[in-house]
Parts: structure tokens; C-alpha cells; sequence
């Protein structure tokens, strides 16, 4: 049975989640804008991981 605008059970919205989520994927989106992160360049996972800690300080300080 197909109800059409009246939709069904209503969606779970949190005001607070909403906005954590938001922040989140901002900061994964300007972590990308640095190339070696962006292309994960690094083969190992602790190299990698070092990249993406060098560049969230780097956008830390830059904030």
C-alpha cells in the first residue's frame, strides 16, 4: 500500500547529532584538500595514520 506524502513512521531526527555529523564531515572534507591524504599515498596504515595526524594539526593551527 503506497501512502504517498503521508509517508509512514516518521525519520529520527537529533538536533545535536545532526550537527556533530556536520562537523565531522567538514573536517574529513578539508583533510582531503591535502593531496597525500586525499589519495592515501601512504601504503601502511601507521604512515598513513601519522599523514592524517600532521594534517589535522596543520589545520588546527591554522584555525
Amino acid at each position: 500500500k503506497r501512502r504517498g506524502s503521508r509517508g509512514g513512521r516518521p525519520t529520527g531526527f537529533d538536533k545535536t547529532i545532526y550537527k556533530r555529523r556536520n562537523e565531522v564531515e567538514r573536517t574529513i572534507n578539508a583533510l582531503k584538500n591535502f593531496r597525500a591524504v586525499a589519495t592515501r599515498f601512504d601504503e601502511r596504515a601507521y604512515v598513513f595514520l601519522g599523514t592524517v595526524t600532521a594534517a589535522s594539526i596543520r589545520l588546527w593551527l591554522r584555525s
